[in-house]
């Protein structure tokens, strides 16, 4: 059983649902998701932080526009999200 400061390890995957983060955790753990992902070698990402307030896409997309190894990012297609979640490509 974990403690409660014991971090959850989540699987690094090319998707990344924001829905069960909190918003005051969604930078630091979008930047940390962004660090593995490229460790892991990871080219094609998809965020997904909901269409709701714009909040949390207005908070992923400003480390997203920090971050050095980010390529490129946008909205996703329809089929994948549309403006509730982010495309993201790293170098």
């Amino acid at each position: 059983m974990l403690g409660d400061n014991e971090p959850i390890r989540i699987p690094i995957t090319g998707v990344f649902d924001l829905h069960s983060v909190r918003p005051e955790e969604v930078e630091g753990v979008v930047e940390a998701y962004l660090e593995e992902a490229n460790r892991l070698g990871l080219k094609a990402l998809r965020i997904i932080h909901g269409r709701g307030t714009g909040v949390q896409r207005r908070i992923v997309r400003a480390v997203l526009a920090r971050t050095p190894f980010v390529a490129a990012f946008g909205d996703a297609p329809a089929e994948a999200g549309g403006w509730g979640a982010t495309i993201v490509t790293l170098r």
